[in-house]
């Protein structure tokens, strides 16, 4: 009898402890966030005007997923396993490209670029930084590197770094994805302007 009852006791055990792992596994929802800098703009074209090609932009391998990325001091970098963005950043970063560039009105057409698209100019880049950085002070921080191919000679005839920091308003996701949005529509506003104005001086 002791045995039984042993035998009961400890498979009582086993079925509570098993429920109780169970229950601990409450899985929490991914929550996903889309930058508006980064939805495509469509504006009137100049007839006369180069047709621009943007490539896609490489990233480094820490920017491969869509993780929101967080730095904290010089050398530690983590990533929000519940909070990611709706694309990977370089495709945001090449869309806001794109965006900012039609919206000048100076092209004819500004195409992502592919096997079969045809333009006079090609633009490429590596994104190296779209992260929120963690000091005194929370803001978003984007680097990214582009350069310009001539496609008649695939010579490169202009490159330019662009490093930007955006203060966010608070310390909530909401808020630094709101700095990254802004953050993000001035490099692509500033990108588009320094190749515009480029090509002004080269005609």
């Amino acid at each position: 009898m002791d045995r039984d009852i042993r035998f009961a006791a400890s498979l009582l055990l086993l079925t509570m402890v098993s429920l109780a792992g169970g229950g601990c596994a409450v899985s929490r929802p991914v929550h996903y966030y889309a930058l508006q800098s980064a939805e495509p703009h469509m504006n009137p074209e100049r007839p006369d005007g180069p047709t621009i090609l943007v490539a896609n932009i490489a990233a480094a391998e820490s920017l491969q997923d869509a993780r929101i990325l967080y730095r904290a001091g010089a050398n530690q970098e983590g990533a929000y396993d519940l909070h990611h963005w709706t694309e990977r950043p370089s495709v945001m970063v090449r869309d806001g490209l794109i965006g900012a560039l039609r919206a000048s009105g100076k092209y004819r057409r500004v195409l992502e670029s592919s096997s079969s698209a045809i333009g006079d100019y090609l633009v490429r880049g590596r994104l190296y930084e779209f992260d929120e950085i963690d000091s005194q002070a929370i803001q978003t921080r984007i680097s990214l590197q582009l350069e310009m191919i001539d496609k008649k000679n695939s010579r490169v005839i202009w490159d330019h770094l662009f490093d930007r920091d955006e203060p966010a308003s608070g310390k909530s996701i909401a808020e630094v994805v709101a700095s990254m949005d802004r953050n993000l529509a001035q490099v692509a506003n500033q990108a588009a302007a320094e190749i515009e104005r480029f090509l002004a001086g080269q005609h």
